[in-house]
């Protein structure tokens, strides 16, 4: 039995040497060390030994059993490094190669004309303004000349948060903090997200951006605000274009007055654009109320000023040819592509 074991170990040794994978290395395991592998059988044929015999021929079997052992998981570790090895060898990466060029996106149209109309007025001296989207009822209306009971607010379908919280319906509120917080003068544009309860159509959205305009100084009159405006269209739409003036009504200014560009498309001539009437409506401005002036501490008697209110939308319908609102959210590629 003796002889038995030495030549069980010498060739599981020999076994384990030829052993070039993992899945060979637990096959001679598994021959040698198994439940049924020949050391096992070996070790079950004790019994026939005499008292003598027994612990000798155990020791030897325990010896060759570890000896095994030690050998298969040095031979295991030796296979694993193998294999590392040449999986990183298959699977490494020449830093040398020029890489994938990554798609580059471009801005948003909304983003192209936002930025026009900033670079527009900062280079006529006026400074950005911002305020909070979550506003209260006194800034987007009381302040402005329109209480609770004005028939003003049913034109304006608000989102209440409570009684005297909302989503602001316009950026005017920017300019009241503006003036509460600032002496004169002021020279500000409020460009930013409005909200309204409208339904989603071609030129309706419960969420939109308006950019307003303030100027307050001494001696402020309506041709400044002309003189303005016409500076910004001209610059917006070229040298030829032409603005009028024509009467309206808002609580928060007086006079108030609804502004036109001479259709940049047709030249006035008519067109389907500015449905043949040449002019297309683009905003509406006015004086600043002397009311709404009191309410942020500045003295209507020796400052005046003119305000302002355009949708960026619809800028950017009319500067790219653009015949629906919700085409600008829809987040389609093969319609941002084209600009």
């Amino acid at each position: 039995m003796k002889q038995q074991l030495e030549q069980i170990r010498q060739a599981a040794l020999c076994e384990l040497d030829g052993c070039a994978a993992l899945p060979e290395l637990d096959a001679v395991r598994v021959k040698y060390l198994g439940k049924k592998g020949e050391l096992t059988a070996i070790l079950k044929q004790m019994g026939k030994l005499s008292a003598e015999e027994r612990p000798v021929i155990g020791q030897l079997a325990n010896e060759i059993r570890a000896g095994l052992e030690e050998a298969i998981s040095a031979k295991s570790e030796q296979l694993k490094a193998a294999e590392l090895e040449k999986k990183l060898e298959n699977e490494k990466i020449d830093v040398t190669l020029p890489s994938k060029k990554n798609a580059l996106g471009h801005k948003h149209p909304l983003s192209v004309v936002l930025e026009e109309v900033e670079d527009i007025f900062m280079g006529m001296g006026f400074d950005i303004a911002s305020g909070p989207e979550v506003e209260w009822d006194y800034y987007n209306f009381e302040a402005l000349n329109i209480p609770k009971e004005h028939p003003a607010r049913d034109t304006q379908d608000t989102f209440y948060i409570t009684e005297n919280m909302l989503l602001r319906t316009q950026t005017s509120p920017v300019q009241i903090r503006v003036m509460e917080k600032q002496q004169p003068p002021i020279r500000i544009i409020s460009p930013g997200r409005v909200f309204r309860s409208d339904a989603v159509d071609a030129t309706h959205s419960p969420l939109f951006h308006q950019i307003e305009g303030l100027v307050v100084d001494k001696g402020i009159t309506m041709a400044d605000l002309k003189g303005c405006l016409e500076s910004f269209a001209k610059r917006l739409y070229g040298e030829d274009t032409k603005i009028r003036l024509r009467p309206h009504h808002f609580p928060f200014t007086e006079p108030s007055c609804e502004v036109d560009v001479s259709c940049f498309r047709c030249g006035g001539k008519g067109c389907p654009m500015c449905k043949n009437e040449g002019w297309i409506e683009i905003l509406g401005a006015g004086m600043v109320h002397p009311k709404v002036l009191k309410n942020c501490g500045v003295d209507p008697e020796v400052y005046s000023g003119f305000a302002f209110g355009m949708g960026l939308e619809r800028l950017t319908m009319f500067r790219f040819s653009i015949d629906d609102l919700r085409l600008m959210y829809e987040n389609d590629m093969k319609f941002l592509s084209q600009f």
